[in-house]
């Protein structure tokens, strides 16, 4: 039988934020979802979103993508930077009050990649423990000291080395300075979008997290 995810409303910081939740059972993790910039059109259903749902979805995860303020139906309206972060924290608290015995992974794509890393971040600097981060095609350059990475959870960066929003070369550099342990993992031949490619992403990242 086809599960389906469940719409639902999570309070933020400012208002209700749209979400769409599946609760696997006998999940072995949660898995939040960052979506790409809304003012190029970034939402939770955006077609590389969807396929880390899936993909994290089979390999045995509930999941939890969600709007960020002003985006669809969530109350609010862009922040463009911090306010996205507050409202990644909001529905991160949420999935872990559902299931606080179960292991967190956060995934992000582009602007979302930003975000689910300041996430993983603050949320480590708190003492609330990340598994692991995914950042795929992510906005590195708003990685600022105002948002720093988190240390300790496992990281693998997805970059495609056709990238016509992000720089690929921006991301390479970026990944050289970093001074934690990480693994940069490159696309060839392929887009921002992964246009024909979300079944190599999907391929990816399918064992990684079901290590």
């Amino acid at each position: 039988m086809l599960v389906r995810e469940t719409p639902c409303f999570i309070d933020g910081p400012s208002g209700p934020l749209e979400a769409l939740y599946l609760d696997v059972a006998d999940a072995r993790g949660l898995v939040l979802i960052c979506h790409p910039n809304p003012v190029q059109g970034g939402t939770m259903l955006n077609k590389v979103v969807s396929t880390l749902q899936r993909t994290a979805r089979d390999a045995g995860y509930s999941t939890l993508r969600f709007n960020y303020r002003g985006v669809g139906q969530s109350a609010g309206s862009h922040d463009m930077g911090a306010g996205e972060v507050d409202d990644s924290e909001a529905v991160a608290q949420w999935m872990r009050q559902q299931h606080p015995q179960l292991p967190l992974v956060l995934m992000g794509f582009s602007f979302g990649g930003f975000v689910a890393a300041s996430l993983a971040g603050r949320l480590e600097r708190a003492g609330s423990e990340v598994e692991q981060l995914f950042m795929i095609a992510p906005a590195v350059m708003r990685l600022t000291e105002q948002f720093p990475l988190p240390q300790h959870c496992q990281l693998s960066v997805v970059q495609p080395d056709a990238d016509e929003v992000v720089d690929p070369q921006l991301v390479y550099q970026w990944s050289e300075t970093l001074s934690r342990p990480h693994e940069l993992l490159k696309v060839a031949e392929c887009g921002h979008f992964f246009h024909g490619k979300l079944t190599d992403l999907k391929d990816l990242l399918l064992p990684r997290l079901s290590k």
